[in-house]
């Protein structure tokens, strides 16, 4: 178990680290996509979720309080899904199934991660393949 656990936490995380990759190499351009949906110092933002997403990425990866990792990529989904993608407000015919579904991917995710804080946090230091146990306690 703890081998096919290792991997999926792999590649739950290369999205992520992927995402962070393009946060920080491309700052300004994304930074002017989300200045169109409206978000405050954009640029900014956009450099400190690629933060966020990459230390996120890191502690799954790695198996580093890999629940906080899953903590940290929820607490990003959801109000990216909310603020950058809210299909709801879209007019454009061709622009709204596409707002929806990264809308519904988002919420997906996160609530992915939810699954994974709830399971790592409940495995605890049972679970093999980590450099630490979790941060949190549950159960």
């Amino acid at each position: 178990m703890d081998v096919l656990v290792l991997i999926g936490r792999i590649l739950f995380a290369v999205v992520f680290l992927s995402s962070a990759v393009g946060h920080l190499t491309h700052s300004r351009e994304m930074g002017a996509y989300a200045a169109s949906k409206g978000l405050p110092a954009p640029v900014a933002a956009t450099v400190a979720s690629g933060v966020l997403l990459l230390v996120a990425g890191l502690s799954l990866v790695l198996g580093i309080w890999a629940d906080l990792g899953c903590l940290l990529i929820a607490v990003f989904l959801f109000p990216t899904a909310v603020l950058m993608h809210p299909f709801w407000k879209e007019t454009d015919p061709q622009t709204r199934p596409t707002e929806q579904i990264m809308f519904l991917k988002d919420t997906a995710l996160g609530g992915a991660a939810l699954m994974l804080l709830a399971f790592f946090s409940y495995a605890g230091h049972d679970l093999g393949l980590t450099l630490t146990g979790p941060l949190f306690r549950i159960g």
